[in-house]
């Protein structure tokens, strides 16, 4: 079994199936073992389902990372941040994939497969899973809001 930072939980609903095969072969292409927490065609399903499974990778501590793939990224990362322990971040540039590692210590990256192309969704894959957390001053903000969720 590869180190945990090393495993990625993906899943998607069917308006983001399609990115999320495409990000599945990339990441096994780049070294990273993944985990297909579905859905496993591009028919119409309920994306909070596929959320859940992808949060309870990362939370049961089975893999170090997420993302999540539906229509826009926004519905996955809604869903996705109602589960304890998780900071999922919908992003359609690298700035904001990068940021919100280094100062949100993000554990899911959402993407919106009718909004991002392939090549830059690969883009912010490698934005995300390359920028580590500042800590400092941003690990103050992060306790916060996990005081909100733990509220």
């Amino acid at each position: 079994m590869a180190e945990i930072s090393k495993i990625c939980a993906i899943a998607s609903d069917g308006a983001g199936f399609k990115l999320k095969c495409l990000l599945f072969d990339y990441l096994k292409e780049i070294g990273y073992d993944v985990i297909d927490c579905g859905t496993d065609s591009d028919a119409s399903c309920d994306y909070p389902d596929f959320a859940v499974k992808c949060c309870r990778e990362i939370t049961e501590k089975r893999a170090g990372f997420g993302i999540l793939c539906c229509g826009t990224g926004v519905g996955m990362s809604m869903a996705a941040n109602k589960v304890n322990g998780i900071r999922a971040a919908c992003c359609s540039d690298t700035f904001s994939a990068k940021a919100t590692r280094a100062h949100n210590d993000a554990n899911i990256l959402c993407i919106g497969e009718r909004v991002v192309g392939p090549g830059l969704a690969k883009e912010l894959v490698n934005a995300f899973i390359n920028t580590s957390f500042e800590g400092g001053r941003h690990q103050r903000r992060v306790d916060k809001v996990m005081e909100i969720e733990n509220s």
